[in-house]
């Protein structure tokens, strides 16, 4: 075997133990929900799923669009699952942070939900933007959506959302969290889709139904 090939073989099992041993493993004793900011549901429902989505990712945009309408009308609007959202941006995705802030801008004016299934929806469009033609574009759509728009754009320039965007991240990360969509449900991670089906059985093996 030429020994270039062999260093090359041998930097990648190198790199590979670096990130089993050194990559991310998550604190102890952290709640995935504690100081979530958005949420459907009843406080008081059995069940609680804390979703850890990012807007640009695929996956994410498959739970949001198809599964996340269901689990809504038969778990989370019949008070048996309290549904709390968090934003889990990755290192350079400014855009996505961007539109964090303006799903928490749209939640002023009590439109999150529609305005993070919007967002999901234009993902192609939003996506390559940047700067204020990203912002430009962000304000647009919560015009679309009825929302105030002066309102709106005022809560965006001042920038004030971000930290909260920037928060649900650093929890993401401490808790080792590498992937999107990942769920906890009733504690439970899984990463990952998963169709409604899978859901479903679940939610009811964790509400106790047989």
């Amino acid at each position: 075997m030429p020994r270039a090939l062999v260093l090359v073989i041998l930097g990648l099992a190198l790199l590979g133990l670096g990130w089993i041993f050194l990559g991310p493993k998550g604190k102890k004793g952290l709640d995935p929900a504690q100081g979530a900011r958005f949420a459907l549901g009843r406080e008081d429902a059995p069940l609680v799923v804390v979703d850890f989505s990012n807007y640009l990712c695929p996956h994410c945009q498959d739970h949001a669009l198809n599964v996340l309408p269901r689990l809504k009308a038969e778990y989370i609007d019949t008070g048996k699952v309290r549904y709390l959202f968090r934003d889990f941006p990755f290192p350079g995705q400014e855009n996505v942070i961007r539109a964090g802030e303006a799903a928490a801008c749209a939640n002023e004016q009590g439109r999150y939900y529609e305005y993070h299934e919007a967002l999901f929806r234009a993902a192609g469009d939003w996506g390559r933007l940047g700067g204020e033609g990203l912002d430009r574009y962000l304000v647009d759509l919560a015009e679309q959506l009825g929302l105030d728009k002066a309102r709106f754009g005022q809560c965006l320039a001042s920038g004030r959302m971000r930290e909260g965007v920037l928060a649900d991240q650093r929890l993401a990360n401490d808790l080792g969290l590498t992937g999107t969509p990942t769920f906890f449900i009733a504690g439970e991670q899984r990463t990952g889709f998963l169709p409604y089906e899978e859901w479903k059985a679940l939610l009811d093996k964790a509400l106790g139904k047989p």
